[in-house]
């Protein structure tokens, strides 16, 4: 059985100053911090509790645009605490949508795989998750950008751009997110006159519409509640979602992936 380690990083526009960014506060300390470090994890990962010879991954995929961060990947392989996985370790430079989707497209019968997506910001498509879930065979941890990226798209009055239409649209794979996100209110004022007002979706209402896509096309039974991470003022940045990709494995990956996020709900 062959398993792979894959993730992408977090750097949009490396060469950018913060005050360039559509985010600004993803520059800081905090958020860098909730992201660093994916590819050792996986590098590490043989379990909790688990002895120097249980079995790892039998093979990790990275996937970074970057030339300077691919570099960092490269150089773990150098490194003496992942030496001895250096044969194991790929990385590949581009885009992760295009990347991921070639993978996918590859025959998995007989094969399992887990899957991380911590993009920086909104840059995971739908459509690479919906080619994921067609390997019937990966299962896929993703950070959602919640609060940090489709939230403060939604603006107040209803009226988005279109470059931030299309950004969500990607995102979520249908054009109907609008009519889940925006509700209208007639409510009478003091005179007794109709008075219109558009409410927009809470995080906790679009974590729900996310979820339930991902229910759309991994196995009913295989999508978890998610988690949400949030930062030292408590404001949700990221849902932490994890979908099975195996139909017949698909409790027991739930089961543990609930073990997983009890501590982010």
């Amino acid at each position: 059985m062959r398993r792979i380690g894959c993730r992408t990083m977090r750097r949009e526009r490396e060469e950018e100053p913060t005050g360039n960014l559509l985010f600004p506060d993803l520059a800081t300390d905090e958020p860098q911090q909730l992201l660093d470090g994916s590819a050792r994890l996986a590098l590490k990962a043989r379990g909790s509790g688990a002895p120097e010879d249980a079995p790892r991954f039998h093979r990790f995929i990275f996937i970074e645009r970057d030339a300077k961060r691919c570099a960092e990947l490269e150089a773990l392989k150098s490194e003496p605490e992942f030496a001895a996985l250096a044969a194991d370790i790929r990385v590949e430079q581009g885009d992760a949508n295009a990347e991921i989707q070639k993978i996918c497209a590859k025959n998995w019968s007989g094969h399992r795989a887990v899957l991380f997506l911590d993009p920086y910001g909104m840059q995971v498509e739908w459509q690479t998750i919906e080619a994921i879930a067609k390997t019937k065979a990966i299962d896929l941890w993703l950070l959602f950008p919640l609060g940090i990226g489709v939230s403060r798209l939604l603006t107040r009055s209803g009226e988005i751009p279109k470059g931030w239409r299309t950004r969500l649209d990607k995102l979520l794979g249908t054009t109907n997110w609008y009519d889940e996100f925006y509700k209208v209110e007639h409510k009478a004022d003091l005179f007794g006159n109709d008075e219109e007002r558009v409410v927009k979706a809470t995080n906790e209402t679009i974590a729900r519409y996310f979820n339930d896509r991902l229910k759309t096309i991994f196995p009913a039974n295989g999508v978890a509640e998610p988690g949400v991470l949030r930062n030292s003022s408590n404001n949700p940045l990221y849902l932490l979602c994890f979908a099975a990709g195996n139909n017949r494995g698909a409790p027991i990956a739930v089961k543990i992936a609930n073990h997983i996020l009890k501590e982010t709900r």
